[in-house]
């Protein structure tokens, strides 16, 4: 059985963002629901797997990351609004069996991701 998991660099400052709040939604038809709020660690990663286990299904998800709240704490001078505020990924899971890596790459100006394992 697989995983997910994710981890978040902050690349103004070239370190791991700690701190960050995450929500992890599941996305259905209906609607969204609220699985799981986290903070990532010192190292920029989540304590423990998002989703594993009986929970790790597939289907489709949603991350959020505050990353404008996270660019404010360490002192960066924002716009109102911020440019770059609440990061929502949205992405797929079609396979349980394998492991799925969600990272985000952050700046306050811009974001990225990849797909990771």
């Amino acid at each position: 059985m697989g995983k997910l998991s994710t981890h978040v660099l902050d690349i103004t400052a070239g370190k791991p963002g700690a701190g960050i709040r995450i929500e992890l939604y599941a996305v259905a038809p209906d609607g969204k629901k609220l699985l799981k709020q986290t903070l990532t660690n010192q190292d920029g990663r989540c304590s423990a797997a998002l989703l594993e286990g009986p929970e790790f299904q597939a289907g489709q998800y949603e991350l959020t990351f505050a990353a404008g709240d996270y660019f404010a704490s360490q002192g960066h001078v924002l716009p109102a609004p911020r440019f770059i505020d609440l990061v929502t990924i949205a992405f797929g899971i079609a396979d349980p069996e394998q492991n799925y890596h969600v990272p985000l790459v952050v700046s306050p100006w811009a974001y990225s991701t990849y797909r990771g394992s």
